[in-house]
């Protein structure tokens, strides 16, 4: 194990085959199923920094686990299991360190795009409607403020490169890549999960603002993969002294992302390190918003 004041930055087990380390996973080869162990490593401008996020990994399978069983009566996913005790006696050794940030899950073939869905204009949306009036194809009404909400939630599309920036990709793309019937399957149940959890989040405090899946196929029929609205893959705002027209104040690594900004970087390889005062307050962010929305306290 390679750690960093009691932060888990990469893993290795003896007896599991590596099947991929990820920007902020690693997966193990679990029989027929995969393990996946969330590090505390923390990807921004898709770069891994060198300074790891304590109890981040826990925060992620924590949120994924109450995202899946929450939303289960929309759309299948790949998860099985955060117990250690259902995945097999040879994580018995292991159990301290997966313990908390580690998930066994059906394995499927993944597609090869990131569905992105948005409600308010931030980030990426929120530069394109200055620069083009539009979000891709969709067209968005004039006069908007930064961060105002969209009247409809936008799917946007994205490539999943494996190195590198993500780019996102028009519709007509995304048909080309995986298919017309698969491509309005994945647009109708993202938007459809999209909107479930915006109205849960609400009734607690907090805005989504946009979020990311991943999708896959497991015998011929489509599944949920990989995380779901956590920080790592969701902007949270809270929803009290929201207010369009400005940035928001985020519980989720926008914060990591503004700081980077100030600082003068290139957004190139390799990553600068996070002074400590960040990291603490990168904790807080995201075990706020655990507790928040699943009522968990990881602290």
């Amino acid at each position: 194990m390679k750690t960093n004041d009691n932060v888990l930055i990469e893993t290795s087990f003896s007896h599991l085959p590596l099947f991929k380390r990820g920007k902020v996973r690693d997966i193990y080869q679990l029989d027929a199923h995969l393990l996946i162990v969330a590090t505390d490593r923390i990807s921004v401008f898709d770069v891994v920094l060198p300074t790891g996020i304590p109890k981040k990994g826990k925060v992620l399978t924590a949120l994924s686990e109450f995202w899946f069983r929450q939303l289960a009566h929309l759309v299948p996913s790949h998860f099985v299991t955060t117990d250690i005790t259902e995945m097999g006696k040879e994580l018995a050794p292991y159990a301290d360190v997966l313990s908390g940030r580690s998930m066994m899950v059906r394995k499927a073939h993944p597609l090869p795009v990131e569905c992105v869905v948005r409600s308010y204009l931030a980030g990426w949306a929120w530069k394109e409607y200055q620069n083009t009036g539009r979000l891709l194809e969709v067209t968005v009404p004039r006069g908007l403020r930064e961060c105002e909400k969209l009247p409809e939630p936008v799917f946007t599309p994205a490539t999943k490169a494996p190195s590198g920036h993500d780019l996102n990709i028009p519709l007509s793309q995304m048909t080309e890549l995986i298919g017309e019937d698969i491509s309005k399957e994945i647009i109708e149940k993202s938007i459809s999960l999209f909107k479930e959890a915006s109205d849960y989040a609400l009734r607690r405090g907090v805005i989504i603002a946009d979020t990311k899946f991943e999708w896959g196929i497991l015998e011929d029929s489509l599944i949920l993969i990989d995380e779901i609205f956590t920080p790592d893959s969701s902007r949270f705002w809270p929803l009290e002294g929201y207010r369009p027209g400005r940035p928001q104040p985020s519980l989720d690594k926008q914060y990591i992302r503004d700081y980077l900004e100030a600082t003068g970087w290139d957004k190139t390889p390799p990553g600068p390190s996070l002074p400590g005062e960040v990291v603490k307050k990168t904790t807080e962010k995201y075990l706020e918003v655990c507790r928040t929305l699943t009522g968990r306290n990881l602290s």
